[in-house]
């Protein structure tokens, strides 16, 4: 990250192909269109690139990446909000009655729940690295993640339906 904030394009291209696909991974998952989460992931690494002065080595770089696509993908979720009044679930052009309305019944769980879900089932991350990514407690952690999956169950009980 030092040679990325002095400017060193091989360094931040470097760091791109290691950790774009996870990104894109993480987004798609919580946006729903690859399109959108696409664009994300490039608002995420231009402040990667932007903020590489002030990143901390006490992180890991992975932690810090993920969190400033979680901020991003958050920011999108809210102004989705903002314009229909509430959160549109995901789109996906898969075939209906192909797959259990999951994007459904995630789009009933809380923004953050949400993330945390995402972050921990998909991609395996450990409470402690969702805490620091998110800036939030372990315990709090915690209980957002028994929260989402306690709505996921519950909506998934009545068939997907919302």
């Amino acid at each position: 990250m030092g040679r990325v904030a002095r400017g060193d394009e091989a360094a931040f291209a470097d760091l791109v192909r290691r950790y774009a696909g996870k990104l894109l991974g993480v987004a798609r998952r919580l946006l729903g269109s690859r399109e959108d989460a696409e664009d994300a992931v490039q608002r995420a690494l231009l402040q990667c690139y932007l903020g590489a002065g002030t990143y901390r080595a006490e992180w890991a770089v992975s932690t810090w990446l993920y969190r400033i696509l979680t901020n991003v993908c958050v920011d999108e979720l809210r102004r989705r909000r903002s314009r229909s009044g509430e959160i549109e679930p995901p789109s996906r052009p898969d075939p209906p009655g192909e797959h259990l309305d999951l994007r459904r019944a995630l789009g009933r769980v809380p923004t953050e729940a949400r993330v945390l879900l995402a972050l921990r089932y998909v991609d395996g991350l450990s409470y402690g690295e969702l805490a620091r990514i998110r800036g939030i407690s372990i315990n709090t952690v915690k209980s957002q993640l028994r929260r989402g999956k306690h709505l996921l169950r519950a909506v998934l009980g009545r068939g997907g339906e919302t």
